[in-house]
């Protein structure tokens, strides 16, 4: 069998929830190149769309279903739509999730005085319907067909916390253990579930935290440089050797409940 032969997704579908997004919808665009048909979910019509139309011009198969993931109701749905259309779900990437200014701790705050309104944002963001839910849902399937692969998407956060960002840290290293979890409890049953944990990768949501307007390092920005063996951010399209890795049944057929780190390295620094 040759390398390209092992990572070919053809006929197969790969569900990306959060694939309106960065990150999300790098993976999205991987797994359509290779072959696979793309199901993109996700709350933003136009963004979704978007993503759609950019697979598509490159002559992959995609489709975009609205769904909010805390919505148990909107998932079915959706998982009905791209069963109908697709005829089968292979791949599901967990890729929805964030964090909340509310939950982020000013410079010299006190853990104390943090809302518990915006923790449990923060756990129902990345935990509840961005992998609980999602895994419940399409994992059905997937145990019904004898056959899965399930990437939920984690943070590096999740292994060391990261000051300032508790309730993100934690709410991600939830999704390390539920990663674990379910890959024990699906590994005889024919469906692995991996995680994937980024490092630092600059999107919509963290761009400010990095940089200055004028595009130069934030003092937080610099400090992460300087603590990154590789000195750079990650670009989202790094994601994709992972993803396909994992997504593809050949190629990874003995790996579950791992997590890939992509992070140049930041998470190797202790001193």
């Amino acid at each position: 069998m040759t390398i390209q032969e092992i990572f070919n997704l053809v006929d197969k579908t790969a569900v990306v929830i959060g694939g309106t997004g960065a990150l999300g919808g790098a993976m999205a665009e991987a797994l359509a190149a290779a072959g696979a048909n793309v199901a993109i979910i996700g709350r933003n019509r136009e963004r979704g769309e978007e993503r759609e139309q950019s697979i598509k011009d490159k002559h992959g198969t995609a489709l975009f279903v609205s769904a909010d993931a805390l919505k148990p109701e909107e998932l079915t749905q959706a998982r009905h739509e791209i069963v109908q259309q697709f005829g089968t779900i292979d791949v599901l990437v967990n890729a929805a999730g964030g964090n909340r200014p509310t939950a982020t701790l000013a410079p010299g705050a006190e853990f104390s005085g943090l809302e518990l309104d915006a923790w449990r944002d923060v756990f129902d963001l990345n935990l509840v319907g961005g992998v609980l839910l999602p895994c419940q849902i399409f994992g059905e399937t997937m145990l019904e067909g004898g056959r899965g692969s399930i990437i939920n998407i984690a943070s590096m956060s999740g292994m060391t916390p990261l000051s300032r960002v508790v309730a993100y840290s934690a709410a991600k290293a939830a999704v390390l253990n539920l990663t674990k979890f379910l890959a024990r409890e699906w590994a005889m049953r024919g469906v692995r579930v991996n995680a994937i944990s980024p490092g630092f990768f600059p999107a919509e949501q963290n761009r400010a935290l990095l940089f200055n307007p004028d595009g130069t390092y934030t003092e937080r920005g610099q400090q992460i440089i300087g603590h990154t063996p590789m000195s750079r951010f990650g670009e989202a399209h790094e994601l994709a050797g992972a993803v396909l890795w994992l997504a593809s049944h050949r190629a990874s057929s003995f790996v579950t409940g791992q997590n890939i780190v992509v992070d140049g390295g930041f998470s190797s620094v202790t001193i």
